[in-house]
């Protein structure tokens, strides 16, 4: 858990979710949602957040990519 929400860890945050009622909360950090802002443009986003409908399959793929990225980074 990390800023109260579930976080995958690996030597630092890679990925922190939340639930909410219209949609799923993703934060992958800033340098992600740059490095994939191609990808995101059909998903609401911010500076380190995006925004996936509940009501829409989870884009696993891309999901995927992000954490694999940010095991990478520094």
């Amino acid at each position: 858990m990390s800023y109260g929400m579930p976080t995958f860890y690996f030597h630092r945050n890679i990925i922190h979710f939340a639930n909410f009622k219209h949609h799923l909360g993703i934060y992958p950090g800033s340098k992600a949602i740059v490095k994939f802002a191609t990808q995101l443009t059909k998903y609401q986003t911010s500076k380190g957040a995006i925004k996936l409908p509940v009501n829409k399959p989870l884009p696993a793929e891309l999901i995927r990519q992000i954490v694999r990225y940010n095991l990478q980074i520094d």
